[in-house]
């Protein structure tokens, strides 16, 4: 834990905190041309840092199921809920950097020193408003990350069937699981700088890529736009995008990792505003081209033609989902650290041999609930609800509730939005929409879309949502048909033998007996 500062701790220049000082003596040190080297890769803590970090967490594999989810809700719905849930993160993100000030403020009064101990969210809500919240906060935070990863692990083995379809999945899975355990060796946040910028700037090109290549596709025949169908899709479409801007259940350790965390309150906000602009449009156009054939792909990138473009779009998201399961799952090496007590283990080693059981439980989850989309959908209204959504609009109201609380706060909510009325008339809003929307209805929609997918695939499932692969497809589905050059082995992702570039061209299937009857009819729905 934290322990007191020494009488040289205090000699911090004006203006500064003890640790900003200490991060500002670490960035001076070392003038050789290997540590400038080192500092510009790995030791990252300025405000450009921070955006880098949110805007790369907030969006990775979730950009493959927004089409989805717009086919889901429809297009108009689909774009307000973005709008809507992003500014709603934005603000409970912007809570969360306020509540952490206050913390480390009266911390720092008491002269305890972080410099060897990471503040995590848990640990603000104790220091603020006692254990019962503490608590609540861990269980939700772990619970969440926890999910978080796996749902990382499932993206990286769906995306790389796609480039190459010789292992199943749950073989990919495996592998990529011990791919995604090498993150234990990265110590902080703080050593993620050159890694978010890389995960941003290929999740752009994925988004460009799906954007570009649905409109050059152009509308598939007999396209139809029918969302939403149900209330049962509207809402899981609803929280998967809740989901989607509901990535701030790091911002504490972003925050900690900064050299002055004051600079944090408005780039959360900023890292939303950009991820909008690789979000929307990638979503409506893939919405637009395809329509409701979405309803039962929910990876975009299986509709789009194989070709190096979208090969190169796979790698990238993939590398980027590497660096989202570290992003989710660093907080929980936090945690087991302390558990343990080697957090301020000097050894990296040490703490990178500590960290590996954390990993292990991820990827078990993975291969049981290998369900690409819906997962997301019920990890957003149980979990992301309660934990960056309600938990921190009400610690915030609980924690400001008194006058003398409110008159010596450190941060006070902005004019714009109120003052403190208009900050509680907010906070009240946040808690009882997401409460009722998407706790109440999203969880009841998600959760019924997902034991549909257990009840359909079951658990444990080697290949979820593939279709029949060449080698072992059932000869009477289609006849022989000469491989096309821009789809090797002759059949699209559907799993229909025809050419990808003249699917309206390709000779109609011959009737299927009663046994492919009966497999088309338990995979008809969301086949990838």
């Amino acid at each position: 834990m934290a322990s007191e500062t020494s009488v040289a701790d205090e000699k911090a220049p004006a203006g500064l905190s003890r640790y900003e000082a200490d991060a500002e003596d670490g960035q001076d040190g070392g003038g050789d041309s290997k540590s400038r080297l080192s500092g510009l890769l790995w030791h990252g803590g300025s405000a450009y840092d921070a955006w880098f970090s949110c805007a790369s967490n907030q969006v990775a594999q979730v950009l493959l199921t927004l089409p989805y989810s717009f086919a889901q809700l429809g297009m108009v719905s689909g774009i307000l809920f973005q709008l809507f849930y992003g500014l709603l993160g934005s603000w409970t993100a912007y809570l969360i950097s306020i509540l952490y000030l206050e913390y480390r403020t009266r911390k720092e009064k008491d002269k305890v020193d972080f410099r060897n101990h990471v503040i995590q969210w848990f640990e603000v809500l104790d220091g603020l408003l006692g254990r019962h919240w503490r608590n609540v906060g861990l269980a939700f935070n772990c619970t969440f990350l926890l999910f978080g990863s796996v749902i990382q692990l499932i993206g990286c083995a769906s995306n790389i069937y796609y480039v190459n379809d010789h292992l199943d999945k749950r073989t990919w899975t495996y592998i990529f699981g011990a791919c995604c355990a090498t993150t234990v060796f990265i110590p902080s946040f703080h050593n993620y700088r050159v890694w978010s910028f890389l995960g941003l700037l290929m999740t752009t090109y994925t988004a460009w890529y799906i954007a570009v290549a649905s409109l050059m596709h152009g509308q598939a025949a007999g396209v139809k736009h029918s969302g939403p169908t149900t209330i049962m899709l509207y809402f899981t479409g609803a929280t998967n995008i809740l989901y989607t801007f509901g990535g701030h259940a790091v911002t504490v350790e972003v925050m900690h990792a900064m050299w002055r965390p004051q600079k944090f309150k408005a780039i959360y906000l900023l890292a939303t505003l950009y991820v909008l602009t690789l979000t929307l449009p990638s979503a409506s156009a893939a919405y637009w081209a395809f329509g409701d054939e979405l309803l039962t792909h929910s990876n975009a990138l299986s509709l789009l033609p194989r070709d190096a473009w979208r090969d190169a779009a796979v790698i990238l998201m993939l590398i980027h989902q590497f660096i989202t399961f570290g992003f989710a799952c660093t907080p929980l090496y936090f945690v087991w650290e302390k558990l343990i007590g080697l957090h301020d283990c000097r050894s990296l080693c040490k703490r990178a041999a500590a960290r590996l059981p954390v990993v292990v439980p991820i990827w078990f989850l993975a291969i049981i609930f290998p369900f690409f989309g819906p997962i997301n959908s019920a990890v957003g209204s149980l979990l992301v609800s309660f934990t960056v959504y309600i938990i921190p609009a009400m610690a915030h109201m609980v924690t400001f509730r008194s006058p003398q609380s409110r008159e010596n706060a450190v941060e006070r909510p902005p004019r714009f939005a109120g003052g403190w009325t208009g900050a509680y008339v907010i906070n009240s809003f946040v808690v009882a929409w997401v409460l009722v929307v998407g706790f109440g209805f999203g969880g009841w929609a998600s959760i019924t879309n997902f034991v549909q997918q257990v009840s359909t695939f079951g658990l444990f499932a080697k290949c979820y949502q593939c279709p029949p692969h060449p080698a072992v497809a059932s000869p009477l589905l289609a006849p022989p048909i000469a491989p096309s050059p821009s789809m090797p082995f002759g059949f699209n992702m559907t799993g229909m033998f025809a050419p990808m570039s003249a699917p309206s061209t390709a000779p109609a299937p011959a009737p299927m007996h009663l046994g492919s009857l009966h497999h088309h009819h338990r995979h008809h729905r969301h086949g990838l």
